[in-house]
């Protein structure tokens, strides 16, 4: 089973308005990627498979993965589901999708994703000069 065209729908609106972002197939999944860097991949676990996943998340589910900045990874890795930790790279999050997930929150934390691994020559197209997220982020509350 593939990922649902309505779920690869809203990951492309909010993975595709970055700056010179592309889709790709992945080796399960599809991913996003800035340059040669992927800053998004959602995919369907089922039967434990691919463990990778299925380690992390349980048997089955729907997942999307991101890169999350430092200030953001404590609260992440700690807020529980949908959101879990990977065991690798260091700073990836999985969350699971379901009917409660919240697509504006997640297309936050794709464009965070997107500017972790995007050059400084593209993430200040988003952010401008300051150096900070696309939206001030002192008033960002994570769960946590």
């Amino acid at each position: 089973m593939n990922v649902p065209d309505d779920v690869l729908a809203r990951l492309r609106d909010a993975c595709l308005a970055l700056p010179e972002a592309y889709e790709e197939p992945a080796w399960v999944g599809t991913r996003w990627r800035i340059r040669k860097k992927t800053f998004a991949h959602v995919l369907l676990v089922e039967d434990g498979r691919p463990k990778w996943y299925s380690d992390v998340i349980g048997p089955s589910g729907l997942v999307v993965s991101f890169r999350v900045p430092p200030e953001e990874l404590h609260a992440l890795t700690n807020a529980g589901p949908p959101y879990y930790k990977t065991v690798w790279p260091d700073d990836m999050i999985c969350l699971t999708l379901g009917d409660d997930t919240d697509w504006g929150e997640l297309a936050e934390l794709i464009t965070d994703s997107y500017l972790v691994m995007a050059p400084k020559s593209l993430a200040k197209r988003l952010v401008g000069d300051t150096g900070g997220h696309a939206e001030d982020p002192g008033n960002r509350h994570r769960r946590g």
